[in-house]
């Protein structure tokens, strides 16, 4: 039975790629998780294939789930405006949309990461006996993450946050204790250190008396 070999490459990374052979007569389903595997993917998302031509322009859209809602838009559009029906991977066959010996796919994984690569047949040939297909028999090149990789802050131990609060009131009152302990010693200071008050009305005449001598004085 024929065999088709395509080579899968990153539309941003157009030095990493990988061969895969397939038999015509295989589904896209089966062309979609190994080229999943190929590349580290967990095949957990939707993807789609796309018929191309020479332009990479998109055409018949081959996904792994049908979208009833874009189905109905297309409704709304007349005839000459409508994209062609889309098809389901898992019934669909190789070999009834390859119209080129150079023929282009773009398939694209993952709707929101929206991960794109280029496919395109490079060669036509036989199967061999005892070989399981479809499989990948050239790999060149790392191909990205699949997911990005978020580096969270170390977790916070909450009896650790009840310690540092307790250290800091215990600092804090200790600042005040010795605040007021310095305030009550500088009021001793100045009691001690205080100056006699000045007498004043009767006290400052008899004080004036003793200062002269106590009594007029006789010539």
């Amino acid at each position: 039975m024929a065999t088709y070999r395509f080579r899968v490459t990153f539309e941003e990374h157009e030095d990493v790629y990988r061969e895969i052979e397939i038999k015509v007569n295989q589904t896209y389903e089966e062309f979609h998780r190994v080229i999943q595997e190929a590349i580290g993917f967990d095949g957990s998302k939707p993807a789609s294939f796309f018929m191309s031509d020479d332009y990479w322009r998109k055409g018949l859209e081959i996904a792994s789930e049908l979208s009833k809602t874009d189905q109905e838009d297309e409704e709304d559009l007349p005839p000459h405006k409508r994209k062609p029906p889309t098809k389901l991977m898992s019934k669909t066959k190789i070999a009834g949309t390859i119209e080129d010996p150079h023929q282009k796919i773009i398939y694209v994984s993952d709707p929101e990461a929206l991960w794109t690569l280029m496919i395109e047949l490079i060669r036509i040939g036989e199967d061999a006996p005892k070989v399981i297909y479809p499989k990948c028999v050239k790999s060149s090149g790392t191909a990205p993450k699949q997911y990005k990789v978020t580096t969270l802050p170390p977790p916070v131990d909450d009896d650790e946050d009840l310690d540092d609060d307790k250290d800091r009131k215990e600092k804090v009152f200790h600042a005040e204790e010795t605040y007021d302990k310095d305030q009550e010693d500088d009021e001793d200071v100045m009691t001690e250190g205080d100056e006699e008050e000045t007498p004043t009305g009767e006290d400052a005449e008899e004080q004036g008396e003793i200062d002269t001598g106590g009594s007029d004085h006789i010539e």
